[in-house]
């Protein structure tokens, strides 16, 4: 039996998991991650299920420590330590990037204030910064001059950054509502939030003592996405912002197949095999000679954005045209013997 963890929100996985095991007379049973009994209500079951979110305070309290706990006594989960150890954290994926050998942005990453200062001035602008954690574009911004970069490097061994920037998610929800993606509910949702910020920001505290930068690449007018499950890969093109560098969170997609080159579902199997995961979303851009980089890796995705896509791809690049279902693949994967 695959237990799966309830939840109310259908931008996650659960009620796909849910609709598929009732399609497919697959054994389940719903429990509350949450609950201090949560070892007794597993009792019985081979998996877990839970598709737990980077802006949920309590699942970034604990989610990893039951999911990896549950790991290491044998029991299979969703998603697992190799799947989502680096979730939401671009400094650890900086280092996993490089000690694999993908062909990736270059990401810079500083601990201590002056060693930053003196790198800045070695450097030709703009750069791109980010925080470690965000979704959607959010924590990420172009620095345009070495005066800017300096004020950052400053600014993050000094009070640090807010895990949750206010400001720019107003100005997203004024976006998003002008091409008709968000609702006027929204932005009075985050005209409150300039004054009351969510409860995940107050549980993460402010991001401070460190700082990473990347390279901007310019003349990229979208990202691609790929997501591989399974040994099957689907993809999305995310074109960027009006009068801006940024993609992720966009809500502006391509799906025909035409548009994408497989050198990036190529480049995703390959990766994936070497992260020996279960899930992996993977956001390329390219460089002035076309190539694919690899900016991040996510293991969640908004589901309901990925609905319109036109099919999927095996290991060897062949086509399968028409619709398909991801989320059965990830109950197929619990049910595998010896995964």
């Amino acid at each position: 039996m695959i237990a799966i963890h309830k939840n109310t929100s259908e931008d996650l996985f659960h009620y796909r998991w849910i609709k598929y095991c009732q399609q497919n007379s697959i054994a389940y049973k719903l429990v509350d991650c949450y609950a201090n009994d949560i070892i007794e209500q597993l009792k019985g079951c081979s998996a877990l299920m839970w598709h737990y979110h980077q802006s949920n305070s309590k699942d970034i309290v604990m989610a990893k420590s039951l999911l990896f706990s549950l790991e290491q006594c044998g029991v299979k989960v969703f998603p697992n330590y190799n799947t989502a150890w680096h979730f939401d954290d671009k400094v650890g994926q900086k280092y996993l990037f490089e000690q694999l050998g993908f062909e990736a942005v270059q990401t810079w990453v500083f601990y201590e204030k002056q060693t930053a200062l003196q790198w800045a001035k070695q450097q030709q602008f703009p750069k791109v910064f980010k925080l470690r954690g965000g979704a959607g574009s959010q924590n990420v911004k172009l620095v345009r001059s070495l005066g800017e970069a300096q004020r950052m490097i400053k600014t993050a061994f000094g009070s640090g950054f807010k895990a949750y920037d206010a400001w720019g998610s107003f100005k997203e929800r004024i976006r998003r509502w002008g091409i008709g993606k968000a609702e006027l509910k929204d932005i009075a949702k985050g005209f409150i939030r300039l004054f009351i910020p969510p409860r995940y920001s107050k549980v993460m505290g402010r991001e401070i003592n460190y700082i990473l930068f990347q390279d901007f690449i310019p003349n990229n007018d979208s990202d691609t996405r790929i997501i591989v499950i399974d040994h099957k890969a689907f993809a999305l093109k995310r074109m960027v912002r009006k009068n801006d560098f940024r993609a992720s969170g966009s809500g502006i997609f391509a799906y025909e197949r035409s548009v994408f080159g497989e050198r990036c579902v190529k480049m995703s199997f390959e990766y994936t095999q070497k992260l020996n995961a279960q899930c992996v979303a993977y956001d390329y851009i390219f460089d002035e000679q076309n190539n694919p980089l690899l900016v991040e890796i996510s293991y969640g995705f908004a589901n309901k954005v990925y609905d319109p896509c036109t099919g999927y791809w095996d290991e060897n690049l062949n086509w399968y045209e028409g619709s398909f279902d991801p989320y059965g693949w990830m109950i197929d994967l619990m049910l595998k013997d010896g995964e």
